[in-house]
């Protein structure tokens, strides 16, 4: 992820700015082994990957960040019936 984050930001510029740039370098400094944007438009997330989440966590809490927890679905694409 960090190799992808790196060539991206090669590419383009204006992937990323100053405060996203500061919060990545923390999250490396702190556990993250990689990270991607995710969401366009001047809003989104970023996604972070760390096997250490607790230490991770609490750096980017104590910087004044919000985690939004999610989960991945590994069956696809699904049909949900109304009741």
């Amino acid at each position: 992820m960090h190799e992808h984050w790196q060539r991206k930001k090669y590419r383009s510029k204006s992937m990323t700015n100053s405060a996203i740039d500061e919060y990545y370098e923390l999250a490396r400094k702190n556990g993250a082994m990689g990270g991607k944007l995710i969401g366009a438009g001047g809003g989104g997330f970023l996604m972070l990957y760390s096997e250490d989440k607790t230490r991770l966590r609490r750096a980017l809490r104590d910087a004044g960040l919000r985690e939004v927890r999610m989960k991945l679905d590994f069956e696809g694409a699904s049909l949900m019936a109304r009741s």
